[in-house]
């Protein structure tokens, strides 16, 4: 496949279980940025958030979605704020397609409660937070989106499936 698949939503959405299950059943190319940033910084995202702040995240995203515009075949599993900026977007549309995974708060939570490897959520693991901060993003996650793929209660064979039809 000579597109690429940029996987969009909140933060425990599936978005890195589903990127490895594309790369395994259809032999696509993985790209986890979060993982890829750590890497090229050298440190974790909570010690890049707490040194030098969210702004500083963000743009390491960009340059990085920026860097990505030659590849195909590529699946990326991007971070849960990728799509609030409208650069990133124009970057993901200009070399592949956008599919926003979605998941109930409830199942959000049940996903993430036990991790600390995500510093919006660090002092406000509850549903209600979670649910705030997600109304917050959807309208960027819909607008984005070339395709919405709901994950509560899908098995990630189907939810894989239902995003390769689309391509």
């Amino acid at each position: 496949m000579s597109k690429n698949i940029f996987l969009i939503g909140f933060m425990g959405a599936g978005k890195s279980t589903i990127a490895r299950t594309l790369r395994d059943e259809y032999g696509m190319r993985l790209i986890e940025m979060d993982e890829q940033i750590e890497s090229q910084e050298g440190r974790t995202i909570s010690q890049i958030f707490a040194e030098d702040g969210e702004d500083y995240f963000r743009s390491l995203e960009t340059r990085l979605l920026v860097d990505l515009a030659n590849e195909k075949n590529t699946v990326v599993s991007c971070g849960g704020g990728v799509a609030m900026r409208t650069e990133n977007v124009a970057a993901m549309r200009a070399c592949g397609r956008i599919v926003y995974l979605s998941a109930a708060p409830e199942t959000i939570y049940e996903r993430v409660r036990h991790t600390h490897n995500r510093p919006l959520l660090e002092g406000n693991m509850n549903v209600e937070y979670i649910e705030a901060m997600m109304k917050k993003r959807l309208p960027k996650y819909l607008e984005a989106a070339d395709l919405t793929v709901e994950t509560d209660g899908t098995s990630t064979l189907q939810i894989c499936q239902e995003i390769f039809a689309y391509m």
